[in-house]
């Protein structure tokens, strides 16, 4: 056995890694720049005055869910993921924050839907603004100057995904949505690092409430 493994050669007219790095991180600092400043300011100021945050996602979307909801524990928010055993009922005065980039998972506008019911109060980080789920949310914040629109009917986000239907945020260098998970996930971390300075969260508190039986 060789004991250097030596560095692998694209083929020509490929892309290296190192391109596709960074095209992904030129283009979300694209969308960084073109944040609308209302936007991301009603979105913080809703999850500071919500009695609880749920989270919703599908796919990989909702791993970036999951993630948001756990940061916001570790800062002494009370917030759940929608679906999981443990998560109790929605209420009046509650938030529940979607990640979906084509902003017509089927089954998330079903979850907003049930939310605006209960008399929660829904914000979507989306892409598409432009969408079933863009034009009913309380609150929108766009995503998506990186991508191109999404021209397709609502639908199962399992079957768009396993025919490679779905383009929510994916050019052809970074397919199946990478772009917008990727962007959801440092535009939610940048949000939990405001939330801490508003918070006045110290490092020991935010220690003190992560997991200590893993």
């Amino acid at each position: 056995m060789r004991g250097v493994v030596e560095e692998m050669v694209m083929p020509e007219g490929c892309y290296s890694i190192t391109d596709l790095m960074l095209l992904m991180t030129d283009r979300i600092g694209e969308t960084a720049r073109s944040l609308d400043a209302a936007e991301t300011g009603a979105f913080v100021d809703a999850i500071l005055a919500a009695r609880r945050i749920y989270v919703v996602g599908a796919g990989r979307s909702g791993l970036v869910a999951r993630a948001f909801a756990m940061r916001l524990m570790h800062l002494g928010m009370e917030s759940y993921v929608i679906g999981e055993t443990i998560t109790p009922a929605l209420h009046e005065g509650d938030l529940l924050v979607a990640f979906s980039g084509s902003g017509e998972t089927h089954s998330i506008v079903e979850f907003c839907e049930t939310a605006q019911g209960l008399g929660g109060q829904v914000c979507l980080l989306t892409t598409t603004p432009d969408s079933t789920l863009g034009r009913t949310a309380d609150l929108v914040v766009d995503l998506g100057v990186a991508s191109p629109p999404v021209h397709e009917a609502p639908g199962q986000y399992e079957v768009r995904q396993l025919t490679g239907q779905y383009r929510s945020a994916s050019p052809d260098f970074a397919p199946f949505g990478t772009l917008f998970e990727m962007t959801a996930l440092i535009f939610s971390d940048a949000v939990l690092s405001a939330l801490m300075e508003l918070k006045h969260c110290s490092l020991d508190e935010i220690k003190g409430r992560i997991s200590n039986i893993q």
